[in-house]
């Protein structure tokens, strides 16, 4: 099985490399790591480590977050120069996710959710959450699913 969002990885990085590209350059090994301890991982859990274009995209949104995580605690303790590093980074990972899906197309998909599991009310938030999220399938942040999804159930 041919992995295209890999292949680009690693096309880019060597690209990287060759033009000294170094703050893309480090996102990129960082990213490689990362790509490679989830291959590590499943092997451990006895499955095929071949990474899919989806576990791929899973390891970029879960390194997304932690840089936004990381830019909100520099920001906070005034520290701006290390929030700039993140935020570089955060530029480089979000080049290989798909794009987000907009409000309108969140609360659509909220909408289909809560068809779906046809809610008694605000107590099953988790089972429409969780419906959503799937159907989302990593287009949108949770925030936003999880702002949609309160406002639709009351």
């Amino acid at each position: 099985m041919a992995n295209n969002l890999l292949a680009k990885i690693k096309s880019d990085t060597i690209a990287a490399m060759k033009g000294q590209l170094e703050p893309q350059l480090g996102t990129l090994r960082l990213l490689s790591a990362a790509l490679h301890n989830r291959e590590i991982e499943k092997r451990t859990k006895g499955e095929a480590s071949e990474l899919s274009d989806d576990d791929v995209l899973d390891v970029i949104r879960r390194e997304v977050k932690k840089r936004r995580e990381a830019i909100e605690l520099y920001e906070k303790g005034n520290r701006r120069d290390l929030a700039d590093k993140e935020s570089g980074e955060l530029k480089v990972l979000g080049e290989y996710l798909p794009p987000s899906l907009a409000p309108e197309e969140v609360k659509k998909i909220v909408a289909e959710a809560i068809a779906e599991v046809k809610p008694s009310g605000p107590k099953d938030f988790g089972k429409v959450m969780g419906a959503a999220m799937k159907k989302a399938a990593g287009r949108a942040e949770s925030s936003a699913i999880s702002s949609a999804v309160k406002e639709a159930l009351g």
